[in-house]
């Protein structure tokens, strides 16, 4: 199954509380922050919704 690297690009100052949870959902905390997560429906979903604030790489094994 594929993997994705996330990022976080821009800060989540000033965005509502709904992004923010969204952001901190992924494993995101900090600007410049990277997670890698599996390639699910649920983590695509989340990242649609922020997709503003995130660059998405997909890493194949």
């Amino acid at each position: 199954m594929a993997k994705l690297m996330i990022t976080l690009k821009k800060s989540v100052i000033g965005s509502n509380e709904a992004v923010r949870e969204t952001v901190k959902s992924l494993g995101l905390k900090k600007t410049n922050s990277s997670v890698i997560q599996e390639d699910s429906p649920s983590v695509r979903g989340k990242i649609r919704k922020v997709e503003h604030l995130l660059s998405v790489d997909e890493i194949t094994q």
